[in-house]
């Protein structure tokens, strides 16, 4: 890379560990020595350093790993474990690397304004008086890194209302049988139903859509969620068979089904509605005041869509449609009527979320879960 682009334009960056030994209250800077040893015999010298640690390391550490390292003192940087991830940036601006990198590639240096981004570190590390209870609807329980846009969107939503989150998790497959997993539903202010594909879990995630209609529980439907909420509303108003063809070919009542331009491609490649789309919100909706905007544009990843045979019956079910495609072929988003949130969209509103700019649907979520 150096070869081809100059090293005048090229910087590599090595993360190191140095260990530290509890008993003897030692850090060790002889692994990072070796791994830098390690780079070099692969021809690549760094010319930044990022030291990881679980405490923050003496000073006298420095001066040692440069001098084994060959790296200069100033473009090493210790990064000791923080309180929240969001705290690293601001470790790192405060070293200085930002200036070591932009004097070495010869770029026009800018002041950061970081006073937004220490706003929300500040509210993230605060406790604050109250909590919500947020139950996540998922098929993935073993690791949270399958929702972590998910987790991160209701969180920094949760600090830019002064209140703490406590997020559930609720196993879909077990809902509908599991007394354990149905009596979490009863202690959850909100709901959210991520999305996902396969017919794994889906009856639960309909059940619990479902309990948030009866008894008035917000609930934020993300993608599959749209079309969980599509089939709980419809089989709540009489189409008890009702389903999406995904899960259920024969259903005699296809509320989602796969978009007419890709019957008989569902399994072939490019046949998904991938990236940004804009939206037409209809006005006097909770979306159209969540987002204070008449067009938006949102992210998506999905194949199956709602059928727009049944759009006439929304009413009779107790919802609406709440955003439609500009060309109004596609239903974006809909919402309960008569309910405190129930809002859902086709898209995927948690990739758009900012830990300092949190999505306005996960904020009318934790606002409306608050105010139960």
């Amino acid at each position: 890379m150096g070869q081809k682009l100059g090293p005048e334009n090229v910087i590599y960056v090595h993360v190191v560990y140095i260990p530290y030994l509890g008993a003897s209250g030692e850090f060790k800077t002889k692994p990072a020595q070796s791994a830098v040893r390690e780079l070099l015999r692969l021809g690549i010298a760094p010319d930044i350093l990022v030291a990881r640690s679980e405490e923050k390391p003496p000073k006298s550490a420095l001066p040692k790993l440069s001098l084994f390292s060959g790296v200069d003192k100033d473009s090493i940087v210790f990064l000791p474990n923080a309180k929240t991830i969001y705290q690293v940036p601001l470790t790192l601006e405060e070293s200085g690397i930002g200036n070591v990198i932009t004097d070495r590639l010869g770029i026009r240096v800018h002041s950061a304004n970081l006073n937004s981004w220490k706003r929300m570190v500040d509210s993230a590390l605060t406790k604050y008086r109250k909590t919500v209870k947020i139950g996540v609807i998922a098929k993935y329980t073993d690791n949270q890194d399958t929702y972590m846009s998910v987790f991160e969107a209701l969180r920094s939503a949760a600090w830019s209302a002064g209140v703490n989150v406590d997020i559930v998790w609720v196993k879909a497959e077990s809902v509908p049988k599991d007394k354990k997993e149905l009596a979490k539903l009863k202690n959850l202010d909100g709901i959210v139903v991520p999305g996902g594909f396969g017919p794994r879990g889906i009856e639960g995630k309909i059940h619990a859509a479902t309990y948030a209609l009866d008894n008035k529980i917000p609930y934020l439907g993300l993608c599959l969620g749209l079309q969980v909420g599509l089939i709980a509303a419809a089989r709540r108003a009489g189409l008890t068979n009702a389903n999406s063809t995904e899960f259920n070919k024969s259903t005699p009542d296809p509320v989602v089904s796969t978009m007419a331009e890709q019957i008989g491609k569902e399994f072939t490649g490019g046949t998904m509605r991938l990236g940004d789309y804009k939206c037409v919100l209809e006005q006097g909706t909770k979306a159209r005041k969540a987002y204070g905007s008449a067009e938006i544009t949102e992210r998506h990843r999905h194949r199956y869509e709602a059928n727009n045979k049944y759009r006439d019956q929304y009413g009779s079910w107790g919802i609406k449609l709440s955003g439609l495609s500009p060309d109004e072929q596609l239903v974006e988003m809909i919402e309960a009527n008569n309910h405190p949130y129930f809002v859902a969209t086709q898209a995927h509103p948690e990739f758009l979320s900012r830990p300092d700019r949190p999505h306005p649907l996960f904020t009318g979520l934790i606002k409306a879960a608050l105010n139960r």
